[in-house]
């Protein structure tokens, strides 16, 4: 049986991964990753994204950006991968990652040197964009996969958890933002539109109307609830545009990624709902709320699903922590993307934070819950939030972590009903 329609069982996916280190992982990659991990990333905001794909858009231009930009980005994460439990970088699936990561530097460090007026370097460049997104499109499965092979061998201690939970995030956040390039590049440069979408620029809506991407969320999360429970909770919308009072809220944004965070909450929102209500006639309200400021859009949804314990609120956006179930391993690539490794809230916050935005869930436990996303109003301020390898982020990879600087409470207090004496 396969796992993520690599390869047959253990062994095999073991000898697959060798083999692409031994020919991709050659020496000359740790030397090319410290060449480009020693620049930062260069984050854009969604107006120069907007810039890179208007009338005006130059093919060499982006070309030249990317060239350079993709190796800077990948190297910085590699080098953070190094970082991680040698227990973790020897299982099978980091093993795979890891060759997938060397070969895609080694295939972008080839076109540095290339002419950039030359058109079939351009078209060359364009199809091994198209080519590593599609080697990268498991990421996230199988790095999932792999810390699930390492907790089920070595179990989890609090330091590791600290540094896994760190690194996922800054991980999860890279492979964003180099999808988020290369599907800009390939969209607007490989001479067609889309027909559904004619005024998008790439990825971005210049004029995404945010309650309609609200409304396509809520009815394909409907759909699922009513094929597994058989009945769903209804939604009202309510709209304050303080920016211009009246009209629909539009901002320039990646509709697929708030169409991610949306769908991830209804999901929670609605199983939440049924299950605390099985027994009513009638289902409460999902109630979302829209607001445009002037630096803000705002959206807050709230439930009456019974709502979770303070505690395990942060819990929710552990990767370590998660209790889902382990994933079907299927012969078949048709499964839903992140099922069965509780992904969903700590990728769905990094699309949120991508952009400068948040996040972040509050609950009243035995009621409901909120979750409420922030988002930039402005495209000048949205602005890529990026990880960079430096001496501040090597500490978070120590081995130890100093004692804590707040008391722990104790299961058993002292008694101090009476005076006592000893002996």
């Amino acid at each position: 049986m396969q796992r993520l329609g690599v390869c047959k069982g253990e062994r095999g996916k073991m000898k697959f991964a060798q083999f692409l280190l031994k020919n991709n992982f050659v020496a000359g990659i740790p030397k090319q990753v410290d060449r480009f991990s020693k620049f930062s990333p260069s984050p854009l905001s969604m107006k120069q994204f907007i810039d890179f794909g208007s009338a005006n858009a130059c093919e060499k231009t982006s070309f030249v950006f990317l060239r350079q930009e993709l190796p800077v980005r990948l190297a910085n994460i590699m080098k953070e991968i190094d970082f991680l439990p040698d227990k973790l970088l020897g299982t099978p699936s980091l093993r795979l990652l890891t060759s997938w990561y060397s070969q895609s530097l080694l295939e972008l460090i080839d076109f540095l040197e290339k002419d950039p007026d030359d058109k079939d370097v351009l078209k060359n460049f364009t199809q091994t964009l198209v080519n590593i997104r599609n080697r990268h499109n498991n990421v996230v499965p199988t790095m999932a996969q792999g810390v699930v092979e390492y907790k089920e061998a070595f179990g989890v201690d609090p330091v590791t958890n600290q540094n896994v939970q760190y690194f996922l995030d800054r991980f999860y956040m890279s492979r964003i933002s180099t999808r988020m390039l290369m599907n800009q590049h390939t969209l607007i440069f490989d001479g067609s539109v889309n027909p559904a979408h004619p005024k998008h620029i790439g990825s971005i809506d210049p004029t995404c109307d945010v309650v309609e991407v609200i409304k396509d969320a809520y009815e394909t999360s409907k759909m699922l609830c009513e094929q597994y429970y058989l009945t769903s909770p209804d939604m009202k919308i309510t709209e304050v545009n303080s920016k211009i009072p009246g009209q629909p809220i539009q901002i320039v944004y990646v509709p697929s990624h708030l169409y991610h965070m949306l769908f991830e909450l209804f999901k929670n929102a609605m199983r939440a709902t049924v299950e605390m209500h099985e027994t009513s006639t009638t289902l409460p309200l999902i109630k979302v709320r829209v607001s445009l400021g002037t630096e803000d859009l705002t959206i807050k949804m709230s439930d009456r699903g019974g709502g979770v314990p303070l505690r395990k609120i942060e819990r929710l956006f552990s990767y370590m922590y998660s209790t889902a179930p382990s994933p079907v391993r299927v012969d078949n690539g048709r499964n839903a993307p992140l099922a069965g490794f509780g992904y969903g809230l700590p990728i769905s916050r990094l699309y949120a934070k991508y952009f400068q935005g948040d996040l972040q869930l509050y609950s009243m436990e035995g009621y409901g819950t909120s979750a409420v996303i922030y988002l930039k109003a402005l495209s000048s301020e949205s602005v890529e939030r990026l990880p960079v390898f430096n001496k501040s982020a090597l500490r978070h990879y120590q081995s130890t972590t100093e004692a804590d600087d707040w008391c722990m409470p104790s299961k058993d207090p002292k008694k101090l009903g009476r005076y006592e004496t000893s002996g």
